[in-house]
């Protein structure tokens, strides 16, 4: 049964960068917070992600969003992950391509309504900076 206060939204952005170069900005936890405003910081024991990494995303004000890597993808540049903060979850998928002109990168989220409604700008722009 469809949950109606569930919901999914796709973005995407193209940029100047390669794929590789936007690629790795999202391999690379440690780099997170160089094109995400919301990051402050990524607790995690990988360099690198691979299905099933775990950590934490540092938040601003201090929240903790934990995650697991529900697949990664190398070769076609696609990643899947869960983060969750008490009971909020939010499943996101991304993806990067090569582009005439640099590249484009996609998400596409889904968790309540709510969450995806205060999510979606930020994401917005964190996608923009990924591409530059």
């Amino acid at each position: 049964m469809r949950n109606p206060a569930m919901g999914t939204a796709r973005l995407s952005a193209t940029g100047p960068a390669t794929a590789a170069q936007a690629w790795e900005r999202y391999a690379r936890p440690e780099l997170w917070s160089t094109w995400s405003p919301q990051i402050r910081g990524v607790e995690t024991d990988v360099e690198r992600l691979s299905t099933g990494a775990r950590g934490t995303v540092l938040g601003p004000l201090g929240v903790r969003v934990a995650f697991v890597v529900d697949s990664f993808d190398e070769v076609g540049m696609r990643w899947v992950w869960t983060a969750r903060v008490g009971p909020i979850r939010m499943h996101l998928a991304h993806g990067v391509d090569a582009a005439p002109t640099g590249c484009s990168t996609w998400l596409e989220a889904r968790s309540a309504w709510p969450v995806l409604a205060a999510y979606l700008p930020i994401a917005r722009f964190a996608l923009h900076k990924l591409v530059a």
